[in-house]
């Protein structure tokens, strides 16, 4: 699958604990699946469920998690709820409506805080998710200390089941790296030095002037500043400035200049290691 390395298992383990994800009663072993493949997304692996119909059938629900097998095959399975949060210090609840429950509410950012916090001061989280169809019952949310809802639409807030546990993951997660992006492009090719810029701005405005692109001479020394600042925003690579080079060349190459002109040519640039 694109974007799967195996050989970065590791980063799980220097990570706070992440919050033990409860699944209370899911109808539907695909939605199972998908939950396993969320968590693994974001480090999370472990999957408590609560007299789920999954159990009997387990192969579709490892089709749909895509690899995430390692989240299926341990996940636990209980009875009652009470049971699946038994050794939890924090347990929190997911809905989309007001319950009419006096309870803390949290968006995912500020739960997934919180979240990082307990493990860190040695507890552990969880996270409970309903029924497919009408999500938590009040007895349900009544066990948890706080309520986590999405900011979502008010017209439409159901959300898939999977697509919840992705986004208390995402946010786990970001809480627990920093946020940082997860690679950076690579730069090929050195920043270009303020001669080398120069010496494009003078190719550029030379083909300019002879392609008679500054036709009022009053306005030519803004409307050079306008095209040095936008290069100069551009943070110009030295290989971008030598693809500006080529390009201006190739659009100016074989039309005359002016009558007693001759034609703005510049000596190729330096070859530098990269």
């Amino acid at each position: 699958m694109a974007g799967t390395d195996h050989s970065k298992t590791d980063l799980a383990a220097s990570l706070p604990k992440g919050p033990v994800i409860i699944l209370v009663e899911p109808q539907l072993a695909e939605n199972v699946g998908s939950v396993a493949r969320a968590m693994a997304n974001f480090a999370l692996s472990e999957l408590r469920v609560v007299r789920g119909r999954a159990q009997a059938d387990g192969e579709k629900a490892r089709v749909f998690a895509a690899g995430a097998h390692h989240v299926i095959d341990a996940a636990r399975h209980f009875d009652r709820v009470e049971d699946a949060l038994a050794d939890l210090t924090l347990v929190l609840a997911t809905t989309a409506r007001e319950r009419g429950q006096a309870k803390p509410v949290d968006a995912p950012q500020a739960a997934a805080e919180r979240v990082v916090a307990e493990a860190t001061a040695g507890g552990r989280a969880g996270v409970m998710f309903g029924r497919e169809r009408t999500g938590l019952e009040n007895d349900e949310i009544s066990l948890a200390a706080r309520v986590v809802t999405f900011p979502v639409n008010p017209a439409y807030a159901s959300l898939n089941l999977a697509q919840a546990v992705l986004l208390v993951g995402y946010e786990w997660f970001k809480a627990a790296t920093g946020g940082a992006p997860a690679f950076e492009m690579p730069t090929k090719s050195p920043a270009a030095t303020h001669e080398q810029i120069s010496a494009l701005f003078a190719h550029i405005e030379g083909e300019l002037d002879d392609g008679g692109f500054f036709r009022a001479p009053d306005k030519r020394a803004s409307m050079v500043r306008n095209i040095r600042n936008m290069i100069h925003r551009m943070e110009p690579s030295l290989q971008d400035v030598r693809t500006l080079h080529g390009m201006v060349a190739a659009l100016s190459d074989g039309r005359p200049g002016p009558e007693g002109r001759g034609r703005t040519y510049l000596k190729p640039l330096k070859d530098v290691e990269e």
